[in-house]
This record gives structure tokens, C-alpha cells and sequence, in this order.
């Protein structure tokens, strides 16, 4: 088991990266779906945070945790629209910027807007690494590597559970 983690994990950090869609930028138009102008901080307590989200939400979104590569119900998704932070529904990224990584994880080269990301450095497998979260409720997404395609060359490498998707309409 410890194997397997640690050689999705090694994945993740190390496979090269090919692009699945054009390399559009976001327009707001393109989904109905607003995106706000000012980021209202969502503070709950854990308690809270316990009640409304599942035990694998959790584990992901408020400890930090990680899903199996291939298990979330996103990695794999090739609909139009926008995802969305699953603690705050926050828009976070288009469909437009979702590329199929091969690592098990959906991963996007860019967010809908920069500000909508906040990033730390973590040493949780001994070595940094960039840590994505959402701005708004500060819920873990996943992490950021320097090994995407353009424009950016960055690959967000986000957990499913930490996701929710609003489809094209």
C-alpha cells in the first residue's frame, strides 16, 4: 500500500504532460456562472467544516489528505464548464485549462483568476512542494508543478473530492 502511494506520488511530481484542448483563455461568457469581484473569507469551525463534508472530503479538503490517483469521479471528466471549490463553491478552473496529465488527478494549467489560488510550500513527503488551496474557505486542493504545458507550463495537480463541477449550459 505504502508503495503504491508513494509511486502515484512519484508519478504525480515526474510524468511528462500533453495537453487535451486548445490553449483558450476564460471567458466569463462561456459558462453561467459568475465570478465574484471581491473574495469574502468563509471562517467555520471544524465542527462545521465535520458536518457538511463527507469523511474523504475532510480528510482532503480540511487535513490536507490525498485521494488514490484514479479514483475521484473529475480526473477523467471531459465536459465544458467550470470547477468549483466543494467547501465553498468558489469558481477555481475551466474546462478550457484542463489537460489529461496521465497522473490520475484532474490537472489544469492555470486558475480562472490567480487570486482565487493561495500557495504554501509543504514538506509533508520530506522534500517542498507547492501547495494549492482555495482563497476563499483556505480548503486543500492539491499542488502546483513546474512540468505543464503552455502557456503556463505549470500543472495544478487537484483532488476530485476537493472539486465540484458546474457543466456548460
Amino acid at each position: 500500500m505504502k508503495f503504491r502511494l508513494l509511486y502515484s506520488l512519484l508519478i504525480c511530481a515526474c510524468i511528462a504532460c500533453t495537453p487535451k484542448t486548445q490553449n483558450v483563455a476564460f471567458q466569463e461568457e462561456e459558462v453561467d456562472f459568475a465570478l465574484p469581484e471581491k473574495i469574502e473569507p468563509v471562517v467555520k469551525s471544524e465542527a462545521e467544516w465535520k458536518a457538511e463534508l463527507n469523511d474523504q472530503e475532510y480528510y482532503v479538503i480540511r487535513d490536507k489528505g490525498t485521494e488514490r490517483s484514479f479514483t475521484g469521479d473529475l480526473w477523467d471528466n471531459k465536459k465544458e464548464g467550470i470547477y468549483t471549490c466543494r467547501a465553498c463553491q468558489l469558481p477555481l478552473f475551466t474546462s478550457n485549462t484542463k489537460f489529461t496529465s496521465g497522473t490520475g488527478w484532474p490537472s489544469y494549467y492555470q486558475p480562472i483568476k490567480k487570486e482565487y489560488i493561495k500557495e504554501d510550500t509543504d514538506h509533508l513527503l520530506g522534500y517542498p512542494r507547492t501547495e494549492v488551496m482555495c482563497s476563499r474557505c483556505e480548503g486543500h486542493l492539491g499542488h502546483v508543478f513546474p512540468d505543464g504545458p503552455e502557456p503556463t507550463g505549470l500543472r495544478y495537480c487537484i483532488n476530485s473530492v476537493s472539486l465540484d463541477f458546474v457543466e456548460k449550459k
